[in-house]
C-alpha cells in the first residue's frame, strides 16, 4: 500500500506543468508548479500546514485551541482544513474586498469569518492588526501570524524548493511568482540560490504594490494605484521576506494578468485565478529577456473557482475595463457569466 496520512500527508509534491504554447512562444521551457493541486486547493497549503506544526512543536497551540488568522483568503482556507483535520477551532478576519466565493467557503468549512475594512497597515484597524488583538482575547488561542511568522518561509525552503530542483534536474535559469506574505518567493529563491547562485529571482509585482520600486530603486512605494488581484501586493518587508535573494522584479498591469489567465484556461486547459495569470505573464517576460533555450519556473498558485463572480464575469470584467483581454480564440464564444447567477 502507498498512502499519505490525513489532509498534511497530502500537501506538496505537486506537479510541474509545461506551458506548450508559451513555451514554443518563447523559445524557452515555462513551466508551472501546480500548487492549486494540494489538498485545499492553493500554494498557502504548505504555509498553514506548517504554522500550525510549528505552533504545536513550540506548545503555543494545544488540544482544543483556536487559531487565528488575518488573511485574502487562500492561507484562511488552508488553516481551516488543517484545524479541522487537528481539532481546532478555526477564526479567519478578511479585508472586505475579496471575492464573495473565499468568505463563502470559509464558513462552509467552519471557520469563524470576520470582514473589515480596507485600511493600510499603519491603521490599527486594518485586517492582520485586528487578527492580532482578536487572538490575544480569546483563551488557547495562537495568532498564526503568517507575514512575519517564518515558519511560511522555512517550509518553502524545506520543499518548494527542493521540489523544483529535483523537477528540473536542476537544470533551471529563473523563479518567478508575486508575493503577498513572502513566504514562498523568498524560501524558494533562498533554496534555489544556494544550489546555484546563477538562478534568476524576480518578484512579479501588480499595479499599488510598493516591491517593484523596492527591488528597482531601494526604497519602498506604491506604483500605480489599485489592481484586481487579491492576496498579493503589499506596502512593506515582511519577515518572510526580508533578506530574500531577489534579483529583479517586474510590474505586471491587470491587462497583461487577465490575457495570461485566459491564454492558460483557453490554450492550457487550466482554470487558475489572477495570481496565476501575473506570475505567468512575468514568467513570459523573464523568457524573452533570458532568450530561447532557457528554463523558467513560476507558480500556478490557486484554481479559477473562487473569482467566478469577478474574474470570470463578463460584466465585472466590463466594468473593470479589463473585457477587451479576455480573449477566447478564434471561432469561440468567451464565457459570458453574468453577475445574477453567481450571486
Amino acid at each position: 500500500m502507498s498512502a499519505v496520512e490525513g489532509f498534511v500527508g497530502a500537501v506538496g509534491n505537486t506537479p510541474l506543468i509545461r506551458l506548450k504554447g508559451l513555451s514554443e512562444e518563447t523559445g524557452c521551457e515555462i513551466l508551472g508548479k501546480a500548487e492549486f493541486m494540494n489538498p485545499g486547493g492553493s500554494v498557502k497549503d504548505r504555509a498553514a500546514a506548517a504554522i500550525i506544526a510549528d505552533a504545536e512543536r513550540r506548545g503555543t497551540l494545544t488540544a482544543g485551541g483556536t487559531v487565528v488568522e488575518g488573511t485574502a483568503g487562500n492561507t484562511g482556507i488552508g488553516l481551516a482544513h488543517v484545524c479541522n483535520a487537528r481539532g481546532y477551532r478555526c477564526v479567519i478576519v478578511m479585508p472586505d474586498n475579496q471575492s464573495p466565493e473565499k468568505y463563502r467557503l470559509l464558513e462552509m468549512l467552519g471557520a469563524e469569518v470576520h470582514k473589515v475594512p480596507v485600511v493600510p497597515y499603519s491603521n490599527p484597524n486594518q485586517y492582520q492588526r485586528v487578527a492580532q488583538r482578536l487572538a490575544a482575547s480569546l483563551p488557547g488561542a495562537i495568532w498564526s501570524n503568517q507575514f512575519d511568522n517564518t515558519a511560511n518561509r522555512d517550509i518553502h525552503l524545506r520543499t518548494t524548493g527542493p521540489e523544483i530542483w529535483g523537477q528540473t534536474n536542476g537544470r533551471i535559469d529563473a523563479f518567478v511568482a508575486a508575493t503577498g506574505t513572502g513566504g514562498t518567493l523568498a524560501g524558494v529563491s533562498e533554496y534555489l540560490k544556494s544550489r546555484r547562485r546563477e538562478v534568476r529571482c524576480v518578484v512579479a509585482d501588480p499595479p499599488g504594490s510598493s516591491l517593484y520600486a523596492y527591488y528597482r530603486r531601494g526604497a519602498l512605494a506604491a506604483t500605480g494605484s489599485s489592481s484586481i488581484t487579491e492576496g498579493i501586493g503589499i506596502g512593506r518587508i515582511t519577515s518572510n521576506l526580508q533578506g530574500a535573494p531577489i534579483d529583479d522584479a517586474l510590474l505586471i498591469e491587470d491587462a497583461e494578468t487577465v490575457r495570461c489567465v485566459y491564454r492558460l484556461l483557453y490554450e492550457e486547459g487550466l482554470f487558475l485565478g489572477s495570481t496565476s495569470g501575473i506570475n505567468v505573464a512575468a514568467a513570459q517576460r523573464v523568457a524573452r529577456e533570458l532568450g530561447p533555450g532557457h528554463v523558467v519556473v513560476t507558480v500556478l498558485c490557486d484554481g479559477g473557482a473562487k473569482y467566478q463572480s469577478r474574474l470570470f464575469n463578463r460584466e465585472w470584467l466590463e466594468h473593470k475595463g479589463l473585457a477587451a483581454h479576455a480573449l477566447a480564440p478564434a471561432g469561440r464564444s468567451p464565457i459570458t457569466i453574468k453577475s445574477a447567477l453567481v450571486a
